[in-house]
């Protein structure tokens, strides 16, 4: 596994392998069957994560309720990684 995405540099900069091992180290899993989705489960809510073309897309399921957010590629790790970890 490589060395953490520093947490200031835009996720854009990164080789998807990097972004793939950064999911990983959230917790998240790779589908099997679409390797662009990741799954990610935690004890209030899961999210379904989609390495898009454009951007991150985040979508959080809640007591049978959905959210569904967009991160472009530009923003920062840490940006990114503390709005999927806050969850819905």
């Amino acid at each position: 596994m490589a060395s953490p995405i520093p947490p200031e540099i835009p996720l854009y900069k990164h080789p998807l392998p990097r972004l793939e091992d950064w999911l990983r180290q959230l917790g998240g899993s790779q589908s099997r069957t679409d390797p662009s989705q990741w799954d990610l489960h935690q004890p209030r809510w899961s999210a379904q994560i989609v390495l898009e073309v454009e951007e991150l897309k985040v979508t959080w399921h809640q007591e049978g309720q959905q959210s569904v957010r967009h991160f472009p590629y530009g923003l920062p790790r840490a940006d990114v990684e503390a709005a999927i970890l806050a969850g819905p």
